[in-house]
């Protein structure tokens, strides 16, 4: 089936470089441009496109406001076009958390058409297959579990698309006393930091991007950093971050798999979790963390964005069970406080 797309940008230049590198798929069909978010509304009523490309900074209404509208009047996937900067990845995060399923960055320098937006189909075509729902406005503080006790039960998590959500709605429930806890986010390396920031600033947790070296300490969220190298938990006494320049794997730097494969070589207790993604990287190391004994969980069909990473994990046998956004935070908590009991007891 052919994707209809429309391309929102008030740059004449980005939109003929957008329409080309959409063009170069024969399952994407350009249905129109808009530039700016009054005719981009017109087009979308008449157009009726499968996904949006939306540029964040336009003349008479910016990007994250028109954003908003979409997904409460008339939620559409839409893919945010950003520039790779700090304040960029700021306003970024503000779309994914308004229900924008990704972002892909301008061009810089003199790139070609080819270069440009290298990977924009792939997360268009993602963008379509999303499910996208109403945005109901800012949630509402959540009230933490001020009853679990820390312990050094490693939680490791990974997600890709929806994962900005799904971790903002999964830390805000976790307290100062939270398990250490590893989190690969498929995410550009600009973004991490930022990400990171914010989750800490909803969190009872410390929330930080990872640093090679950093020892794994109880109330302690570690974001991996995006970019150069994958992170891995080493040695099983006392577990350290190592972040290791090699090749993608699964088409990614950082990759879940190889987070959860350290954890499952460690012999140590801990919980794996799969959230929202494409594709399948960590079905296989979660696998090898309940090989080794770890406990796991996958996020249900209905509450992902993409029902890939966590489907390919449960096919495999990797999930002990699949549990829904909205409980998933305290079930984490669970989990890791009966992997604690019930090392106690053993």
């Amino acid at each position: 089936m052919t994707i209809g797309v429309l391309v929102v940008d008030d740059s004449a230049t980005m939109r003929g470089l957008i329409g080309a590198a959409l063009r170069r798929d024969p399952d994407i069909e350009v249905l129109g441009f808009a530039n700016d978010a009054i005719e981009a509304r017109e087009q979308i009523k008449k157009l009726n496109p499968d996904v949006v490309t939306l540029d964040i900074e336009m003349p008479h209404m910016n990007g994250l406001d028109f954003l908003e509208k979409i997904m409460r009047l008339r939620p559409t996937p839409v893919v945010m076009v950003s520039t790779l900067t700090q304040s960029g990845a700021e306003i970024t995060l503000q779309a994914l958390e308004l229900g924008a399923v990704d972002c892909v960055a301008k061009p810089v320098g003199g790139v070609t058409v080819q270069q440009a937006f290298a990977d924009l189909t792939t997360k268009v075509k993602t963008a379509a297959k999303a499910r996208v729902k109403p945005y109901g406005g800012p949630t509402a503080p959540v009230e933490r579990d001020a009853s679990y006790r820390a312990s050094d039960v490693i939680l490791a998590v990974g997600s890709s698309t929806g994962g900005v959500e799904a971790l903002m709605t999964i830390l805000g429930n976790f307290p100062e006393t939270c398990p250490p806890t590893v989190i690969t986010q498929h995410m550009p390396a600009t973004f991490t930091k930022s990400f990171a920031a914010r989750l800490d600033r909803i969190s009872g947790a410390h929330v930080t991007e990872a640093q090679d070296g950093d020892r794994l300490q109880p109330g302690h969220v570690y974001i991996a950093p995006g970019g150069d190298a994958h992170m891995e938990i080493a040695s099983s006494s006392h577990p350290v971050i190592r972040l290791r320049e090699s090749e993608p794997v699964n088409g990614h730097r950082p990759s879940v798999d190889v987070l959860f494969e350290s954890i499952a070589k460690l012999n140590r207790r801990s919980v794996g979790v799969i959230l929202t993604g494409m594709g399948r990287d960590g079905a296989q190391g979660l696998l090898a963390m309940k090989k080794a004994g770890a406990r796991t969980l996958g996020q249900d069909e209905p509450s992902c964005v993409v029902y890939g990473m966590p489907r390919v994990a449960f096919e495999l046998g990797a999930v002990d069970k699949q549990v829904g956004l909205s409980r998933m935070g305290p079930a984490i908590l669970n989990l890791c406080a009966a992997a604690e009991s019930q090392r106690s007891a053993s």
